[in-house]
């Protein structure tokens, strides 16, 4: 029963990174940030793959997924960290996210709740394929979205680790106790071979 409790924990867990993932994925895409949709991607094809390993008892699955979800820890703290700019990280300056090949920012900039974006007109500090906005009147500003969107992700993250480390225990348990008692044992219950070669006996009448 602690198994299947374990198991069906470890879905729901990798059920929500999946939706949080997939979330998050569609507004990296409004905004044009390509390290973030290669690392969701990443992600959610590990996810997937711990999903499989769960399900089919694959413990060396279970093992990559958590191995993967502690990089993913790391990625989102740096997350954090460039968006809160400590120490040298600085936004307007490093335009890591979209791998320096633009000038884009996070899509909640501008569509942040309660975010007014009025246009600067005839600016020149634009470039040409780009606009001078100022927003102003945002509930929450963009960095705090992106800071508890990673938050977020990091606390599923050390849930699912703990987890996955719980049930590959589990299965490696079982697969040594199925060995134990003769399961894959060459010298365990070996059923009678058949002969290949007939024996005649000859018939008296």
């Amino acid at each position: 029963m602690g198994k299947c409790d374990g198991r069906c924990t470890l879905l729901v867990i990798c059920s929500l990174q999946l939706v949080a993932a997939l979330q998050r994925q569609v507004f990296d895409f409004l905004g044009y940030q390509w390290a973030p949709i290669l690392a969701n991607f990443l992600h959610i094809m590990a996810v997937i793959l711990g999903m499989f390993g769960t399900v089919q008892f694959r413990f060396r699955y279970l093992i990559f997924y958590a191995v993967w979800l502690v990089l993913w820890v790391g990625w989102n703290s740096f997350i954090i960290c460039f968006y809160l700019e400590v120490g040298s990280l600085s936004q307007d300056r490093d335009f890591l996210m979209t791998f320096n090949t633009s000038l884009h920012r996070s899509w909640w900039m501008e569509h942040g709740p309660g975010c007014l974006v009025t246009p600067v007109l005839d600016s020149r500090m634009a470039p040409d394929d780009h606009h001078v906005i100022t927003v102003s009147g945002c509930l929450l500003d963009y960095q705090y979205i992106e800071v508890l969107s990673s938050a977020i992700q990091i606390l599923l993250a050390l849930f699912g680790f703990v987890y996955a480390c719980y049930v590959s225990k589990v299965f490696q348990d079982d697969e040594d106790s199925f060995d134990f008692i003769g399961g894959f044992d060459s010298y365990g219950y070996q059923p009678p071979q058949k002969s290949s070669h007939l024996q005649l006996q000859p018939l008296y009448t």
